[in-house]
């Protein structure tokens, strides 16, 4: 199967690049490392994506293993699996051991089992344990996000010996967070923490201890990938590192990979938010099939939802009947309570995301958009009431005797039902994390239906109360 490519526009270099490097590949691919060595690895993964799929492996084995490495970091996550399952168990570990670790593990996650289980197999040994370390771990949280590169030293260390340590680690090229420098006690544990900058300004013969920072920020590696945004945003960090129970550091999470997650959270919060389940594909990439699955489900609950608006409207249709005014603001009455109630579940989702509010922050939430929607419900009442009467004046709808009953009645219910919303809105987060559901879930179009039921009630009750004389 041929995979999907992204759209040559949406990689302009690549499809610049790509002619003059296709031709060099089929004349003389043993230039392609020498003419290719100043081009960044993304621009040369966008070339990548313009070849024909049987010309890529060739195009990755012209080029030295870690910078063919580096370009299939940054392919397309789909293409690089199909890359990846089209080479043999020992080429395709050749290239995925000189991979970070965490990349590592992270293409490994995109593959069947079979095909990465026999690409582990060939890896050496080192290699094999770190990817089968960081391969227990959900990819969502802080150990999946790990990499197990990273410097530590014990604290008794001198400044001077741990400079020439971390500059051999530099030549090396295999520690990708070279940022901060741990330091250990001498069971192991993680004791304190400094940047290089500092280690760089130590005064000669001064020891870690003397210069490293004891209160350490750190994460579980059970840690979700949110929890690891909170802490690197507040304490503004570049590297987090992970310890577990016992206090050891298993690996670090760079700040890079950090974003990386934000983005994917928060593209899984607005597909929700649209009424549907997260893709885990790209839109363009998804199939068909997937794609109905993924929106059908929700479209299906939302419509059975909807449908108590009917029953509603049924119940109350001796009062429509009688006062057929009531008919022409449905829509206003029911858009304001579904609008009100979609901010609420907007805002106290995302409060809940960024750890402003906790489960039982519940009543102040509460007692917070009570008013809110109350003085919100009065504004908006007046404005409804106001076009009413501008309305009849102008003559723009019927003159109905009773307009300033049916001002009060539209007054009156957008008071209760986007108070209603407000309410209903800010309290359906909480009731889907507390029954273990993610508050995301509560998408606009599903508050909007919960609060369609409830408005219609509140609107026909209001109109029986204000309008009952006239109704007989």
């Amino acid at each position: 199967m041929t995979p999907s490519r992204r759209n040559p526009e949406e990689r302009p270099v690549g499809a610049l690049l790509a002619p003059d490097i296709i031709a060099l590949l089929e004349e003389s691919p043993s230039q392609i490392a020498a003419e290719t060595e100043e081009l960044h690895p993304a621009d040369l993964a966008d070339v990548a994506e313009t070849m024909p799929f049987e010309q890529i492996p060739v195009f990755l084995a012209a080029l030295p293993q870690d910078r063919a490495a580096a370009v299939l970091e940054y392919l397309d996550e789909e293409l690089r699996a199909e890359v990846l399952e089209a080479m043999s168990p020992e080429t395709a570990a050749a290239l995925v051991s000189a991979m970070t670790p965490d990349e590592r593990a992270d293409v490994l996650e995109e593959l069947d089992e079979e095909h990465a289980e026999e690409i582990v197999d060939e890896m050496p040994e080192q290699e094999r344990r770190e990817t089968q370390a960081l391969r227990q771990f959900d990819p969502d949280t802080a150990g999946g996000l790990m990499t197990t590169e990273f410097v530590s030293e014990s604290s008794g260390t001198t400044v001077e010996e741990t400079l020439r340590r971390v500059r051999v680690i530099a030549r090396s090229g295999k520690r990708e967070a070279i940022y901060s420098i741990y330091t250990t006690d001498q069971d192991g544990r993680l004791a304190g923490v400094l940047s290089l900058r500092e280690l760089l300004a130590a005064p000669e013969g001064a020891r870690l201890t003397d210069v490293a920072w004891t209160e350490v920020q750190s994460v579980s590696p059970s840690a979700d990938r949110e929890e690891v945004a909170r802490v690197i945003s507040n304490y503004d960090l570049v590297v987090v590192p992970v310890v577990s129970e016992s206090g050891h550091v298993m690996g670090v999470i760079t700040v890079d990979d950090v974003i990386d997650a934000i983005q994917e959270e928060q593209t899984e919060d607005v597909q929700k938010f649209g009424g549907m389940e997260a893709l885990d594909e790209p839109y363009m990439q998804i199939s068909f099939l997937r794609m109905l699955r993924k929106r059908g489900g929700w479209l299906s609950v939302l419509l059975v939802s909807e449908m108590f608006t009917t029953f509603a409207m049924q119940h109350y249709e001796g009062e429509l009947r009688k006062v057929a005014a009531l008919i022409i603001f449905v829509p206003l009455v029911m858009s304001a309570g579904g609008n009100s109630g979609s901010q609420a579940t907007s805002l106290i989702t995302r409060a809940m995301a960024l750890r402003e509010i906790s489960l039982r922050d519940w009543w102040r939430v509460a007692l917070r958009e009570l008013p809110t929607g109350l003085a919100l419900g009065v504004l908006l009442g007046i404005i409804g009431m106001l076009r009413i009467a501008i309305w009849q004046r102008l003559g723009i709808v019927s003159y109905d005797p009773r307009w300033d009953l049916i001002a009060a009645t539209i007054g009156l219910s957008l008071v209760g039902i986007v108070t209603f919303g407000s309410i209903a809105g800010s309290m359906l987060p909480f009731i889907l994390r507390r029954v273990g559901f993610d508050p995301a879930s509560a998408s606009a179009p599903l508050v909007a239906t919960l609060v369609d039921v409830g408005g219609l009630v509140i609107y026909f009750t209001v109109a029986l109360l204000v309008l009952g004389g006239t109704l007989l």
